[in-house]
């Protein structure tokens, strides 16, 4: 079935009003500041929105990219055909549970800086370790994000998913299915939703975008269980204070997606990349870093292209010389070719 770009525009306009646009740059949506037109971009702010969008996709077979805030994702200089949808759910409530601890139920579209800036100074810790993930929960669930031995999983008590891997095969409604912390298969910078992600790389060392889907992807993180604990405000003030200017002496301050690639146990990606002679290298408006090689930067005008170019050099290079096949953090989303 052929998408028709102007018959989903006009329909969800009709449900989510001035939330739905066309031809939507994505550049404006992920923090590499590169990619291509999504066909219709739609942003939904409730679990409600959210189930609806899906069920309709389903329904009139039109293809759905979920994203959040656009900082683990490099999107296509073509852009994304169908339509790419925006989780903005951000809703929250805390509960004291007692003992010290309270628990945060929270919407899988909020930052994690804003929800760390609304608990910390009612002195409710557990998050204060992510000041400087620029990403949601949501995301950060998928990625187990997390720095200096403290991840998401450590305080992640479930997880609320719109699950849609029947829709790919029929016009059937999404179901609503909670995880709890046991069946999420967490660990260093994984979890069960990371597989289905991955971006693989061919015997020509280019990246590969994993396979389209009618919806992508096809267990989507709606809400999140965290338990917290009770901390002195000024204590968490202080560390958050010190996460962020640890993230800002190390890291680079252009536009970029954050590390490039996991690191392999008992090394660094970044040390490995440096070792081949990387850091610095330019294409285009890309660069690899030249404070950390484990980012690639926007130094302006890049394009997704250079982007991936020098994701596939410093892969290629490293797994030449040590035999590394370094994981790829990034998603690759749209209309990529081979390059």
């Amino acid at each position: 079935m052929t998408f028709d770009a102007e018959i989903a525009y006009n329909e969800l306009l009709a449900h989510f009003g001035n939330r739905v646009r066309r031809n939507e740059p994505l550049a404006r949506h992920c923090t590499f500041g590169v990619g291509g037109p999504a066909d219709v971009w739609v942003s939904v702010d409730t679990p409600e929105d959210l189930v609806g969008l899906v069920t309709l996709c389903a329904e009139r077979r039109w293809p759905l990219l979920i994203t959040g805030n656009g900082t683990n994702v490099l999107y296509a200089d073509a852009g994304v055909r169908g339509v790419v949808a925006r989780v903005a759910i951000n809703a929250y409530t805390l509960e004291e549970s007692g003992a010290g601890t309270a628990f945060l139920t929270v919407g899988a579209g909020i930052s994690w800086p804003r929800i760390i800036n609304e608990i910390a100074p009612k002195g409710w810790g557990g998050l204060e370790f992510g000041p400087g993930i620029p990403g949601t929960l949501g995301g950060g669930v998928v990625s187990n994000a997390g720095v200096h031995g403290h991840d998401l999983g450590q305080v992640l008590e479930w997880v609320d998913i719109v699950d849609a891997r029947q829709c790919e095969e029929a016009p059937v409604a999404p179901t609503v299915v909670r995880y709890q912390h046991s069946e999420l298969e967490l660990s260093y910078r994984h979890s069960r939703f990371r597989a289905q992600r991955r971006v693989q790389f061919d015997g020509e060392g280019n990246p590969v975008a994993a396979p389209h889907k009618l919806i992508e992807p096809a267990e989507i993180v709606m809400q999140l269980g965290i338990r917290l604990h009770r901390e002195d405000p000024q204590q968490l003030r202080a560390a958050i204070e010190e996460h962020k200017q640890y993230r800002k002496r190390t890291q680079p301050p252009q536009q970029s997606a954050g590390s490039m690639f996991k690191n392999p146990q008992g090394d660094y990606s970044g040390r490995l990349i440096e070792a081949v002679g990387l850091k610095g290298m330019t294409h285009g408006g890309a660069q690899i870093s030249e404070r950390h090689a484990n980012f690639i930067v926007n130094v302006g005008g890049a394009r997704a292209a250079d982007v991936a170019a020098l994701i596939k050099e410093a892969h290629q290079r490293v797994y030449d010389r040590f035999g590394v096949d370094l994981e790829l953090e990034v998603e690759l989303r749209g209309e990529w070719k081979v390059l």
